[in-house]
């Protein structure tokens, strides 16, 4: 097994070596070449969700219709399109998608496409966001929270649909919402906050390593990597530890007051008709059964912000994506056969 893993770790080594050496001369060139101005290229992309689904559905249609009567179904159905063109139109829903990492760097996309919803100044039904994050910077959270609340504030209403996880900064985001429906099996909860970091202090003195940090301010620095941590430092982190758990609690009972924060804020996670009973989220239900009930009765618009990235960030992003693959199948590698259902 271990030499297995070895052999792998050198393969992706020279994987991302052999990409290194192609494509950074490249990137360079580019980069030399181009002298134009920079100038915003994102736009926001609408799709028609409706449409998508109900063609979905009608694809089945001619598998289980004779020809004939097929036909006569799409007659039928172009001829109550033209009818509910002429009469009132449907209610507009908007549906949005967030991924969240840990310094939730969609926060930027997700900001855009709030942005786009309330300056159109068109009346909406309603605003479906479908989360998925296992948490990160409470301060990045943070914003995306303060971002959502900005559709409440616009008196538009807020459900945000989980259908694997929305775990601490997910969460504190999420419950923002006027309603959350989760999948049976997602995780929500994990209403706590975590630090951690490693401190070398040890083996630089051991190699004869000094440190210097000075600074000006009695806690302008608690805890360090490389110099020596104090009982008092480590008190004092642990007391901002303290504070912004409060802080965390606070806006979960906030913005839903029924919970009893005292039993949900342990850092656990909940999931199904448990999570629904502490009332960390409203229904229990995948976000397409969600979607499609919806459908019948309003005019579904997905948006998504897009911009264009320039050559470097694509790169950086292929990189990224490659080591991720890499460490999961490491991690299944030695996770095999140890969860199975």
């Amino acid at each position: 097994m271990i030499d297995l893993l070895i052999a792998y770790g050198f393969f992706l080594l020279k994987i991302i070596t052999v990409l290194a050496v192609i494509l950074i001369p490249i990137m360079v060139i580019v980069g030399s070449t181009k002298h134009k101005k920079e100038t915003d290229k994102g736009r926001i992309i609408v799709k028609n969700l409706s449409d998508k689904l109900e063609e979905i559905g009608v694809s089945l249609k001619s598998a289980e219709m004779d020809p004939k009567a097929y036909k006569s179904f799409l007659k039928e159905r172009t001829k109550k399109k033209k009818k509910a063109i002429k009469g009132k139109p449907k209610e507009i829903i908007y549906v949005l998608d967030f991924k969240g990492d840990l310094q939730a760097s969609a926060v930027d996309k997700l900001k855009q496409e709030i942005n786009a919803i309330i300056a159109s100044e068109v009346k909406c039904k309603e605003v479906v966001l479908k989360v998925e994050s296992g948490g990160g910077s409470a301060y990045a959270y943070g914003l995306c929270a303060a971002e959502l609340k900005r559709l409440v504030d616009n008196k538009i209403k807020l459900t945000v649909c989980i259908d694997k996880m929305a775990a601490s900064g997910g969460y504190l985001m999420s419950c923002v919402a006027t309603k959350i429906v989760a999948a049976p099996w997602a995780i929500v909860g994990s209403i706590g906050v975590i630090a951690q970091l490693p401190n070398f202090h040890r083996l630089l003195k051991k190699l004869d390593i000094d440190i210097e940090m000075h600074t000006a301010g009695k806690f302008k620095r608690t805890l360090t990597t490389l110099g020596k941590n104090t009982k008092q430092g480590r008190e004092k982190f642990i007391s901002e530890l303290e504070d912004l758990h409060v802080v965390f609690k606070d806006f979960v009972k906030e913005n839903r007051p029924k919970i009893k924060v005292a039993q949900v804020s342990t850092g656990e996670v909940w999931q199904g008709d448990k999570a629904v009973k502490l009332g960390l989220i409203d229904e229990i239900g995948t976000s397409d059964d969600y979607l499609l009930k919806l459908a019948s009765k309003f005019k579904l618009l997905e948006i998504e912000y897009f911009e264009k990235k320039p050559l470097t960030a694509r790169f950086s992003t292929a990189i990224e994506a490659i080591v991720e693959k890499s460490v999961y199948k490491v991690l299944d590698i030695f996770n095999k056969d140890r969860f199975i259902t």
